[in-house]
């Protein structure tokens, strides 16, 4: 089943049940699929990849309103997003623990020959590609850094 036909299904679910937190996320989630299926020079069927990009910069972008609203002390429009952050998150792979993180981070900078933080850009494109949906950005740009700096 397909992403797409999994959150039809779950949508109409969350209706049965009447649960409108749950409900928003899963709209959320069909109208971004709807909108890069649309995209010129998009392939009518999304692959897996495709889909978790989708979800992660769905997710990034809740959390940095998230972050706005808990600055102006909006803590009322900040709860909806996280509560639409943590739909969202259910249909992303299990994301990596630090240890999990450093270790992979690790195997990838042996494999890239990486000796020092110049050389970040490369460990950061094979990064990004073999751990995507699985880390943040953000957490794996920092681990980076720190793992190049000693």
């Amino acid at each position: 089943m397909s992403l797409e036909q999994q959150i039809n299904a779950d949508i109409k679910t969350a209706m049965l049940a009447k649960d409108q937190a749950t409900l928003r996320g899963l709209r959320a989630i069909k109208a971004a699929i709807l909108l890069a299926k649309t995209e010129k020079g998009a392939a009518q069927e999304m692959s897996a990849d495709a889909e978790i990009a989708v979800l992660t910069k769905l997710v990034k972008q809740r959390r940095d309103s998230m972050t706005i609203y808990e600055q102006q002390g909006r803590q009322d429009l900040a709860q909806v997003e996280a509560e639409e952050i943590e739909v969202i998150e259910r249909y992303l792979p299990k994301q990596l623990t630090a240890e999990e993180l450093k270790s992979a981070l690790l195997h990838i900078i042996e494999q890239t020959g990486a000796k020092s933080a110049a050389e970040m850009g490369k460990v950061m494109g094979a990064a990004t590609k073999q751990l995507a949906g699985k880390a943040d950005g953000r957490a794996i740009a920092a681990m980076v850094k720190e793992l190049l700096q000693k």
